[in-house]
């Protein structure tokens, strides 16, 4: 695959995740316990032997940086080999960052024109799948396809939340619908595109020529318009994917992991997962601990009960506390005699004894952004301190940060936020 560029789009707010990703970019989010999101793209490629990789950054993007580094988890820190990342030019004006995912690449369009390759890899940042990309090339190739797009079966009842294609019995794309309300078909676009370079440059000038008649974007412009006049293919991608864009879907994926025979493993050895850091100490289990149908990241201290849950490294769970259906991340501390229930906890939150967190009526959304929290989860920001006792509803938000301002609340009632009087800037890490 030494003829192919890969170009990972990671420059995404992912506001749709709340405080999770209001002081990281989306691909940055912790997943799965040990892993960011990101992780599982870069292992893809690395599976692949993609020897040519761009990471296109955008919105906060100092923890990408500090997470990718050079590449060498992925094998990239070589002299045959390497990671590019790319930010956009910023000037003065909002106009100066990317406009569109389109635009995103437009805007790094040397990297295209220098590197000697024959295809561009545009690829999501922030999708939970692993792959190797050699069958979507080599079907690209078979078909001699301008452009193809991996597409997805969804149940057409949950099509309308994506570009929705229509193929013919050949794989040719003959219709392509943004996110319609009345889909025609059901197989999805994944957001991942393989283009001849050629065809790729020539598009990507003539949509910069279209200035505001365009959105710069590949899904609602530069793929509608293409399949109209040029070869474009889509290649059915059958297996375990998930846009993890929402806090649902992000809770839900991490069910998915907990499951007798999980869709999604971890550690398969023909498609290895691979992350940043230094390999920590083993988990250890209290006397006392109880652990059912869960994962359990090296370095965690376990002396409560844990159901359904992925807990992170350094994660401490003491006597009589109780998670269940929970996402913990990294170095969190769960005091005793605490009850966690369908709640996400961002890293190194601090919960004192007797909490309940995850209570009341699923139904009341937040009341601040009902669109996107809105499904009994609760979620607690970035080194929030929670005081002992405190009674926690459903759907409620405590952002990064949060302290002295629960200090003197006895209970956070279902639906309600709280949020910082200041962030300081450790948190932006």
């Amino acid at each position: 695959m030494n003829d192919v560029l890969a170009m990972i789009l990671a420059g995404g707010q992912g506001d749709r995740l709340s405080i999770l990703s209001e002081q990281r970019a989306k691909p940055a989010v912790v997943f799965g316990g040990n892993y960011r999101i990101i992780d599982f793209v870069l292992s893809n490629c690395a599976n692949s032997d993609i020897s040519k990789l761009a990471v296109l950054t955008q919105y906060r993007p100092r923890s990408l940086f500090n997470h990718i580094g050079a590449g060498r988890p992925w094998g990239y820190d070589t002299p045959e080999g390497g990671i590019q990342i790319l930010q956009p030019y910023l000037g003065k004006a909002d106009a100066d960052w990317y406009q569109g995912t389109a635009d995103a690449v437009y805007q790094n369009l040397y990297v295209i024109e220098e590197a000697r390759v024959r295809e561009i890899l545009i690829l999501a940042g922030d999708h939970i799948y692993l792959t190797s990309y050699r069958n979507l090339v080599a079907y690209h190739r078979s078909q001699g396809a301008d452009a193809t797009v991996a597409v997805y079966s969804v149940p057409r009842s949950e099509a309308h939340r994506f570009g929705v294609l229509d193929l013919d019995p050949s794989g040719r794309v003959i219709d392509f619908q943004e996110k319609p309300k009345e889909p025609r078909g059901s197989w999805i676009s994944m957001g991942i595109y393989v283009f001849n370079k050629d065809v790729l440059v020539e598009q990507l000038q003539a949509d910069a020529d279209l200035g505001e008649a365009s959105s710069h974007d590949f899904g609602k412009d530069i793929i509608p318009r293409m399949f109209r006049t040029h070869r474009v293919f889509g290649y059915q991608y059958h297996d375990y994917w998930r846009d993890v864009g929402t806090i649902e879907s992000y809770w839900a994926a991490h069910m998915d992991l907990l499951q007798p025979n999980p869709p999604l493993d971890l550690e398969d050895p023909d498609l290895k997962l691979r992350t940043a850091g230094s390999i920590p100490p083993p988990a250890r289990f209290g006397p006392n601990a109880r652990v059912t149908e869960s994962l359990i990241s090296p370095s965690a201290r376990i002396d409560g009960e844990v159901y359904r849950s992925v807990i992170s490294p350094g994660v401490v769970i003491e006597p009589g506390a109780v998670v269940r259906e929970s996402i913990i991340q990294h170095r969190c501390v769960i005091r005793s005699g605490t009850v966690i229930d369908r709640c996400i906890l961002d890293k190194e939150v601090s919960v004192g004894a007797g909490c309940v967190i995850g209570t009341g009526d699923p139904n009341i959304p937040n009341r601040e952004r009902p669109d996107i929290v809105n499904t009994g989860i609760s979620i607690i920001g970035k080194r929030a301190t929670i005081p002992s006792g405190l009674r926690i509803g459903r759907n409620v938000v405590v952002g990064p940060g949060v302290h002295e301002e629960l200090a003197d609340l006895k209970e956070l009632e279902s639906g309600a936020s709280v949020h910082p009087t200041h962030i300081p800037l450790h948190l932006f890490v």
